[in-house]
């Protein structure tokens, strides 16, 4: 199941940084993709609630998407 979530407020190459590695280190093996020109960090698989609660420990505001 692919999950996405709009994070408004990463803005830069480091909070990328940070958002892959809170999300690498909460669920290992799980692919990340991040669109930080629209704010979308996008999982496939995983645990949706684990994935935003290392977001937001990560200093960031996820808000999940619906997911087509």
């Amino acid at each position: 199941m692919t999950t996405t979530f709009l994070v408004p407020d990463m803005s830069c190459g480091h909070c990328e940084k940070a958002v892959k590695a809170a999300l690498s280190e909460a669920l290992p093996g799980v692919p990340v993709a991040v669109d930080l020109a629209e704010h979308r960090v996008t999982l496939d698989g995983g645990n949706a609630a684990v994935a935003e609660a290392a977001i937001r420990e990560a200093g960031y505001t996820p808000e999940k998407l619906a997911n087509a």
